[in-house]
């Protein structure tokens, strides 16, 4: 008997339930590995594994800033599923975030003042928002759609033009001339602030999310575009003969990825720190791309997997507090899951059987 090594035509259902499971088990027991090398104690791995995953999720505790934290990946995850089911990779949305949010300070600074309303304020600066991040998208998406140029290697170098973009801002014509010489901007005009859901410690920007999590969902799985998104995903070839326009809807998807980054950025400015400053991102960008292939693109699992992915932040910070460990461990652990994410994706595409010789 002999070992044979095939390709599956289709993925079973179970198979694809337990490719994102085993990958965070495998990840969690490596990064147990990196601890127990940090830490030189079982005791404290267990330490760190109980603050990692208790103080995030408790409501007297860092439950709401795991909420607030879950709002921009969950907004940038909701864009890159569109995105990524045309099997076109956006791997800028770190710069359409910066780029939200740069528009955003700009508005609020110096376009609106005091005296509008913040029912049209809120708004009007959302919507900027949203449009920079879908106008930063439009750059690599129509090198795409119409010179073929590689998005991947595009949208990853945009990201660091607008984070050095929004440096520039801050540490020049921006920076608080009050701000005793750190890297921020002044404080936005409070008609500009998100309000907080009613007595809690969280703001609207919750709500507008979740609101788009139904929208993409109708919009990828109850509409027309939606079924030509996932024809052009599977088979380009087959999608050009039946009259689908590939570039249109490639320039389409890159750019509603791109405002729901821009929007994470607004939200992100207007709901919680309400001035631009230095590194105000951890990363949400990348973190959104692991958070949105765990989730495999399905709108309500991107829900959950961003909660999750928020506590581990939260919890991330909570390690440096009690154990002193840097905030770098969690970053490891984020590319341990994408790692093992991407190695069981490919295993799980392969059966092996064996065969008379």
């Amino acid at each position: 008997m002999k070992p044979r090594v095939e390709k599956l035509a289709y993925v079973p259902l179970r198979r694809r339930i337990a490719v994102p499971i085993l990958a965070v088990v495998i990840a969690l027991l490596i990064m147990g590995m990196f601890l127990w090398i940090n830490l030189k104690s079982f005791s404290d791995v267990l330490t760190a594994y109980k603050e990692m995953f208790t103080w995030p999720f408790s409501p007297q505790m860092g439950f709401f800033d795991t909420l607030a934290k879950m709002v921009p990946l969950l907004l940038i995850a909701l864009g890159l599923s569109v995105v990524f089911r045309m099997r076109v990779w956006n791997i800028g949305a770190e710069g359409q975030l910066y780029l939200g949010a740069m528009l955003t300070t700009w508005g609020a600074l110096y376009w609106l003042n005091d005296s509008v309303n913040p029912w049209l304020a809120v708004p009007a600066l959302l919507i900027i928002g949203s449009t920079g991040g879908a106008l930063w998208a439009l750059i690599p998406a129509l090198l795409k759609a119409y010179l073929n140029l590689n998005e991947i290697v595009a949208t990853l170098m945009l990201n660091y033009v607008a984070y050095h973009w929004v440096n520039y801002l801050i540490y020049g014509p921006w920076r608080d001339p009050k701000g005793y010489n750190f890297p921020v901007t002044a404080l936005f005009p409070k008609t500009t602030w998100l309000p907080k859901i009613g007595g809690l410690d969280i703001h609207y920007g919750l709500v507008i999310a979740l609101v788009i999590v139904v929208v993409i969902y109708l919009l990828c799985y109850r509409t027309r575009w939606g079924f030509q998104v996932k024809i052009i995903g599977d088979n380009p070839t087959a999608a050009e003969y039946a009259g689908i326009d590939i570039r249109t809807n490639i320039v389409l998807a890159f750019a509603i990825s791109g405002a729901l980054s821009g929007l994470a950025g607004s939200i992100q400015m207007l709901g919680i720190q309400h001035r631009l400053l230095h590194g105000f991102s951890p990363g949400y960008g990348y973190t959104a791309i692991i958070v949105a292939w765990l989730a495999r693109l399905n709108p309500w699992a991107v829900v959950l997997v961003s909660f999750l992915f928020g506590g581990l932040l939260v919890g991330g910070e909570q390690l440096q507090i009690v154990l002193r460990l840097p905030v770098s461990m969690i970053y490891i652990l984020q590319g341990i899951v994408l790692f093992t994410l991407l190695a069981f994706e490919t295993v799980a595409r392969y059966r092996i059987h064996f065969v008379k010789d």
